[in-house]
């Protein structure tokens, strides 16, 4: 283990749990279906990481969505609408997140590792704390306890802001930013950690980047499955990924190579 890595801070659905981050997609493209407005699963995607309420507002904001809004609902969508879906995808995100709560392979062997060695496990997600109160004893029985837990509302902005990363950092006491590793599968996610002036690790293979379940991405044809994980590793080194791996099993090779307790570039 490097000897000045301080803390981990992982993300959740995608990145620790939920291969193929499938939850939101699934809760989001359901609340959309279910007031006339039908998205895709690409459209779903295309802002995860964020929290809930921003990324629903970000959804009503597309050219495409706000019309067909317009064109169900008589008018166009206006804020009390994106707080209207906030407040019903409570249910459906939550059993959602439920259903997909099983851990990535590796994710508790490698924190296990981490916190063994002295390192402080935090985690921030885009997921409300009513949301996260399934999941986290699901992820406790399987083996996963971080030390620290930020939910989307506990600061007063979510992603690309760096609020959620260092409210982990001053609960942790790690410090300083140089020796901590944020871990995501997002571009916000990234951001994140960026802005936070953390080292940033991205995972390809099993988030929002592909979002495809363990199962489907297995049964892709080889070439279009090594051509669509080389896209997803473009995305998220074009993001600001100081390092980009295929899955959290691949953390301790990638945190090995990273100057660690050094100022992380911007």
């Amino acid at each position: 283990m490097h000897p000045n890595l301080k803390a981990v801070i992982f993300d959740w659905a995608g990145t620790m749990i939920d291969f193929g981050s499938r939850a939101p997609v699934i809760a989001l493209c359901r609340l959309f279906a279910d007031h006339e407005v039908p998205i895709t699963e690409a459209e779903a995607q295309e802002d995860m990481g964020r929290a809930k309420w921003d990324h629903i507002a970000c959804l009503l904001a597309k050219p495409r969505i706000a019309a067909a809004w317009a064109e169900a609902h008589g008018a166009p969508p206006v804020e009390t609408d994106a707080r209207m879906l906030f407040d019903r995808i409570g249910p459906a995100m939550t059993e959602a997140a439920r259903d997909c709560a099983v851990l990535i392979p590796g994710a508790a062997e490698v924190a296990g590792v981490l916190q063994q060695a002295g390192v402080k496990i935090g985690s921030c997600t885009g997921y409300t704390r009513e949301m996260m109160a399934a999941i986290l004893p699901l992820a406790a029985e399987q083996g996963y306890r971080p030390d620290c837990v930020v939910c989307a509302g506990e600061t007063t902005e979510g992603r690309p802001s760096p609020l959620m990363a260092w409210k982990n950092l001053v609960e942790l006491g790690a410090w300083p930013a140089g020796a901590c590793v944020k871990v995501d599968d997002t571009e916000v996610g990234l951001a994140e950690g960026r802005n936070a002036g953390l080292w940033t690790v991205a995972v390809a293979a099993t988030g929002n980047a592909l979002g495809l379940s363990a199962a489907d991405l297995a049964a892709l044809p080889a070439a279009e499955r090594e051509a669509r994980l080389a896209a997803a590793r473009a995305r998220l080194s074009a993001a600001g990924a100081h390092r980009v791996i295929d899955s959290v099993a691949d953390l301790p090779a990638a945190l090995a190579e990273l100057p660690i307790g050094q100022p992380a570039p911007a």
